[in-house]
């Protein structure tokens, strides 16, 4: 191979439930392979330097940045975006709470928060408000209080639950 020609790494793994194979250039990290070259833009670009949380994904089943994890790190792995998150009829009960609850304003940060918390709910349907916050520290958000967050998480641990849960008057009516 001439040496104009960038060399590209082949691989392959499950992405959103479905095996994915994608060639990119091997320096690349996870966000920018699901980003740039499988076109899955939930995925947000934040810091890149792992402290904001924005670009969270699974990494089988655990929480990771994916903007400190190379590209060529999943081969043969499970990896959950935001786009995989619900199915094609209906939202991840986190993804209804969030939106019931006004958790998120812009948006940005919002997959991320979703994809922490769903790895705290699948290993723990109880969490208490303590282990909602530790779960969610990795993330940042510059436009709401996390009280709403902290909240639709406990809301969507109880529908998971299979309780029936009502949201507060003030969310319903509109009166905050």
């Amino acid at each position: 191979m001439s040496e104009t020609k960038k060399q590209k790494a082949h691989l392959q793994f499950t992405l959103n439930g479905e095996l994915t194979e994608v060639a990119f250039a091997p320096h690349k990290t996870l966000l920018e392979v699901l980003r740039e070259d499988l076109a899955l833009t939930g995925t947000k670009h934040g810091c890149e330097l792992g402290e904001c949380g924005a670009c969270t994904v699974l990494v089988d089943g655990r929480a990771i940045l994916s903007c400190l994890m190379l590209g060529l790190d999943v081969e043969d792995r499970k990896v959950q975006t935001i786009e995989g998150m619900g199915t094609s009829t209906a939202l991840h009960p986190l993804q209804d709470t969030f939106a019931d609850l006004g958790a998120a304003q812009c948006g940005y940060c919002t997959p991320g928060f979703l994809l922490a918390a769903k790895e705290l709910l699948d290993k723990n349907l109880r969490p208490s408000r303590e282990e909602i916050q530790e779960a969610l520290s990795g993330n940042l958000c510059r436009c709401t209080g996390y009280i709403k967050i902290y909240e639709a998480v406990e809301f969507a641990a109880a529908r998971l639950r299979g309780e029936v849960v009502e949201m507060p008057r003030e969310v319903v009516y509109g009166l905050e």
